[in-house]
């Protein structure tokens, strides 16, 4: 590893700086501890902002990647989407962004990001890069439902030699606008520490940007988190330039898109309430649906894996009535949400089943009208000046994306 890595704290540091200036604007809290820490709520009692999200983001990159919000389409529907570009791949993703800090203490928990972990190092992630390093000031940034004390402000900071007051803490919930964002923002994170696993070697990847959707926000806890690693696992397309051997590529292109694990094509939610335990899901899962390797040392362009819509869809539930009652289902019943899944696939042949009915009284009822010189459409009926047309809108104009 090149030298420069302490960089990335003064980086989030001022990230920080900025976003407390910017408080009122970006719907966030900022306070100060008993011990001196401080504290930026963008997403737990805040309400936070896409720009909030933004800025989460890059400062858990520590500074070193960019990151855009934009729309997307998804069927009939227009959501949120995240693309993040990253210079020094190695040091913003696996050096800052990637969230291996978990941060416990009696009633607190959250998985920690940032450049903070680096001066930890903690995470086993460091005894095999170079990765550690010192500052004066730095940033942790937590994915949690509750708001840090100044017991977990103590800890960080001790574990990260600093005094309390170095110290800045930023919390948003995984259901929040920001949470939601920062998430959609790691792909080409996901991508690397794949790529970790898989024995490749991260120094010979010179930079990386990538993109994902921002999962819709959810109240229940569980179904947040099922719906932001859908996102990834099935909505994430990531591109990576690369100074390597075709062979080293070829050696781990198939399999590090989410669909070389054996859990690919289920819900997240539904795994993780089989399983009970993220750990205990297949780590081969942990990836983008698309990943794209472009040589600069051969010219060759690779790519592997393919975003599904589908599942996407399936996720952000499509059909309002089964998302409120799996929203409803209790959090200790395992099998809740495959047996509201087997609901939605009974109701499919009944629903299928009616539609001839429909189809022979709307038959019947064209020809009365008919009959009686009113041809017009039926009392009801669509008008045909607001369907949508193949482009998406009314009038067939084409939904925007920017």
């Amino acid at each position: 590893m090149s030298s420069g890595i302490a960089i990335i704290h003064e980086n989030a540091a001022r990230i920080a700086d900025e976003m407390e200036a910017r408080a009122a604007l970006l719907g966030l809290e900022v306070s100060r501890l008993g011990n001196g820490a401080r504290l930026v709520d963008a997403g737990v009692r805040a309400p936070g902002s896409i720009e909030a999200g933004r800025l989460f983001a890059e400062a858990c990159l520590g500074g070193l990647g960019r990151v855009n919000i934009t729309s997307r389409p998804l069927g009939p529907a227009t959501i949120l989407e995240a693309r993040v570009a990253v210079d020094r791949p190695l040091l913003a993703c696996l050096g800052s962004q990637y969230a291996g800090w978990r941060v416990k203490t009696p009633g607190f928990f959250a998985m920690g990001s940032g450049p903070a972990r680096a001066l930890a190092a903690i995470e086993p992630l460091f005894a095999k890069l170079p990765l550690a390093s010192r500052a004066s000031r730095s940033v942790l940034l937590l994915e949690t439902s509750t708001l840090p004390g100044e017991d977990v402000a103590h800890l960080i900071a001790t574990r990260c030699g600093l005094a309390p007051d170095a110290v800045t803490l930023v919390a948003a919930a995984t259901s929040s606008l920001a949470g939601a964002t920062q998430i959609a923002a790691r792909s080409v994170e996901t991508a690397l520490h794949k790529l970790l696993e898989l024995g490749f070697d991260l120094e010979t990847i010179v930079s990386g940007a990538g993109d994902a959707p921002i999962a819709p926000g959810h109240p229940d806890p569980l179904q947040a988190i099922g719906r932001t690693n859908d996102a990834v696992l099935y909505g994430a397309s990531v591109s990576l330039w690369v100074r390597a051997e075709d062979a080293a590529v070829d050696a781990v292109l198939r399999r590090v898109p989410s669909s070389s694990s054996r859990d690919h094509g289920r819900l997240f939610h539904d795994l993780f309430r089989e399983h009970g335990d993220f750990y205990k899901i297949d780590p081969m899962l942990f990836s983008p649906a698309r990943v794209t390797f472009l040589n600069e040392r051969t010219g060759r362009v690779s790519s592997a894996g393919t975003p599904d819509e589908g599942m996407l869809r399936r996720s952000a539930h499509r059909d309002p009535g089964l998302g409120r009652r799996l929203a409803s289902a209790r959090p200790d019943d395992g099998a809740g949400a495959l047996r509201l899944r087997g609901e939605a696939a009974r109701r499919a042949p009944a629903d299928r089943a009616r539609r001839p009915e429909r189809s022979a009284s709307r038959r019947l009822a064209a020809r009365r009208r008919v009959r009686d010189g009113n041809p017009g459409r039926p009392s009801g009926a669509a008008d045909p000046s607001r369907v949508a047309r193949p482009g998406g809108l009314p009038g067939g104009r084409a939904p925007s994306i920017a």
